[in-house]
Formats: structure tokens, sequence, C-alpha cells
């Protein structure tokens, strides 16, 4: 299984739908230069924010602003939703799984309401990254991926 994987690498989804977006492009400087992982961001179009992968839920933040997944083969996938809204206390955000379930790519994992939040914060571009990029490479990204087709394929190193 793992030479498989090698091969063809395991695909992450957009959490949310909406235009996506490089990283260079997040108006944060810390997640545009790549700090925090390698990947690409979404501006949600609504505010339903689900798994890009099938895995494990392994990090609900308490503030419900931020949440990760551990795909099968070890890639983890952060998802931030939006600039500064750990700020908000979690305040206008649900959460509909809890850490440690095992979740499927689609699953909603939180969701806002987009139009109430927005004002609140300097931005709801959402960046997802692979927070462990040191064992995993970006083997293809598609900024142009439309219809559910895969943002970005990563590869165990």
């Amino acid at each position: 299984m793992l030479k498989m994987f090698k091969k063809k690498g395991e695909q992450i989804f957009a959490p949310a739908a909406g235009a996506v977006l490089a990283l260079a492009d997040v108006p944060d400087p810390v997640f545009a230069s790549g700090a925090v992982g390698a990947g690409f961001a979404v501006d949600p179009a609504e505010g339903s924010f689900v798994s890009p992968v099938d895995g494990e839920l392994i990090l609900l933040a308490k503030t419900l602003h931020a949440f990760a997944v551990r795909t099968d083969a070890g890639a983890e996938i952060l998802v931030h939703i939006g600039m500064d809204t750990v700020k908000l206390k979690g305040e206008g955000f649900t959460a509909h799984r809890a850490k440690g379930e095992r979740v499927q790519r689609g699953d909603v994992i939180i969701s806002c309401d987009l139009a109430q939040m927005a004002p609140l914060v300097p931005s709801m571009v959402t960046p997802v990254l692979v927070t462990n990029g040191k064992d995993f490479s970006i083997a293809e990204t598609a900024l142009d991926a439309a219809g559910g087709a895969p943002v970005l394929t990563v590869r165990k190193n």
C-alpha cells in the first residue's frame, strides 16, 4: 500500500466553496510566506467548512477557528478559517465533529455565518496547509480546480 501511495500521491481538496488562491495571496505575511506550511487558500463563498481529506480529526481549536485532519498516510492538513478569527473566541462558529473522530472528505467540521463574521475580521480567506511538510512534498497544485477537483497532491518523502 505504501508503494502505491508513493506513486499516486494523496489528494487534498478545498474545504469550502469559493475561489482557490495561491498561498502567497493570503492577506497575512506568516501564512503567505509558507512559514506555517505549504498549501493553498480558499476565499469562502459560504460558511460550511468541510474536511479536505479522509482521516482522523486531530485538532479542533477551542475557539473553533481552525481544525486539522491526519490522513491515513500521515499528512497533517490544517484548515485555518479566516485571519485573526482566534480573537472571536469561538463566537459565531459551530463545531459539527469532535477531535478524535474519523472524518471523510466533505464532512462538515465547522460552520459559521459568513455575512456575520466577515465584518469582524480582516479577511475570511482560509489557508489549507500541510503542517508536517518535512515528511511530504507537494507533487501537484491545481489552483484552477473546479467542480470538486483536488487542489493539491502530496507524496510521502
